[in-house]
């Protein structure tokens, strides 16, 4: 039997995945894995029975990932699970901003009497331009940002793209190798990048420098990415025309050429079930089969299921699948199958072995983080 704890609300409809060998505990500390949204969990201090932490999300600042993995706790996330959610949001904001909506929006609510003829007019002011035949940048062409070139495509924008580990799949849109080249085309730019130390404040005033004038920069991804004193100054020396973010922060509001939104970019009904779903199965495929995918602190390691026999697993740091199975070796194990990968610092291992009965397994090499058995 499995403990889950949840942290913050999860969909039920990710929740009711879980079958008979899971229940949903309050004590934190008792849980063999924790369902999480957007809780700070920096400040936790973790038992030994933890295994794993699965974000209902793609972000992860929220999670003390170095802390987890010398732990042994594996940390997942849900990349892709709400990438329709924020692609739409993506396209509300660059008709948002063509169509000046949210000064018109103001300006009719403001209206008391003779509302007709004051529309008629008024309307005038709030003129805009369409986004067809206009180019749109896109820098970053994972889950979202493809979804958002495919859609600007079919909607009749050029698309430009830039994104340093591109191979294929995006066939309406032109990829570039540098920014630098791609920027000065664009009429819009999109960021859909992860927010790391290499792209922190990664838009800032060398970039705006590459710029059309006229250009507007849409961020939906994380706020870190824009340094907010480089873009409030191309901002006001007309530098681009414009900013459309998910993410408000003090220095921006109230400013005529931001449009601000309070982060929605996730939050549908939709977005949040799949962000579940996803962070469920992944979270007892490594209970139930030892499988690891879209972990942000170890590496991807599939085997698939389990069918009949005995599997092993190993975290790592230091050591490699050989040496571990020099240590097997010496219990007399006959091995069936295995695979391991590396990420960064931490490895991981799956050995299959024959035998009628989990083995009894001592290590005291400290280079072996954590191991657990599987029998079916």
């Amino acid at each position: 039997m499995y403990k889950i704890s949840t942290l913050n609300k999860i969909s039920k409809v990710g929740l009711a995945c879980l079958d008979e060998q899971y229940i949903i505990t309050d004590k934190i500390e008792e849980a063999d894995g924790i369902l999480v949204r957007s809780q700070d969990m920096h400040s936790m201090d973790f038992s030994d029975e933890l295994l794993a932490i699965a974000r209902a999300g793609a972000g992860v600042n929220n999670i003390p990932l170095d802390k987890c993995a010398e732990k042994g706790i594996v940390v997942f996330n849900t990349p892709g699970a709400n990438a329709n959610a924020v692609k739409e949001l993506v396209m509300a904001g660059l008709f948002l901003s063509a169509r000046n909506i949210p000064k018109a929006l103001t300006w009719a609510a403001s209206l008391s009497e003779n509302v007709s003829a004051a529309v008629e007019k008024g309307k005038s002011q709030f003129a805009g331009t369409e986004i067809a035949g206009k180019t749109l940048g896109v820098v970053g062409l994972g889950a979202i940002g493809r979804k958002v070139a495919a859609s600007a495509n079919a909607l009749g924008m050029k698309i430009l793209g830039y994104d340093p580990y591109y191979t294929s799949g995006c066939e309406e849109t032109t990829v570039y190798s540098s920014l630098e080249e791609m920027l000065p085309q664009c009429d819009y730019v999109t960021i859909h990048v992860p927010a790391t130390d290499s792209t922190k404040g990664m838009f800032n005033k060398d970039l705006f420098a590459h710029m059309k004038e006229s250009a507007v920069l849409l961020n939906f991804s994380r706020d870190k990415l824009v340094n907010d004193v480089d873009l409030l100054v191309a901002l006001e020396t007309g530098k681009i025309s414009g900013y459309v973010t998910d993410f408000p922060n003090d220095a921006l509001v109230g400013r005529d050429n931001v449009i601000l939104l309070p982060h929605l970019g996730a939050s549908t009904a939709e977005a949040e079930d799949n962000c579940a779903t996803m962070a469920v199965r992944q979270i007892m495929d490594y209970f139930e089969n030892g499988n690891i995918k879209n972990s942000v602190n170890f590496p991807a390691v599939d085997l698939g299921p389990l069918e009949k026999g005995i599997r092993l697993s190993f975290l790592t740091k230091g050591i490699s699948e050989d040496e571990i199975k020099e240590l097997l070796a010496g219990g007399d194990l006959k091995i069936k199958k295995s695979a391991s990968a590396v990420k960064g610092d931490y490895g991981y291992v799956l050995i299959e072995v024959e035998g009628d009965s989990v083995p009894s397994l001592i290590f005291y090499d400290s280079r072996i983080i954590r191991h657990r058995a599987f029998e079916k």
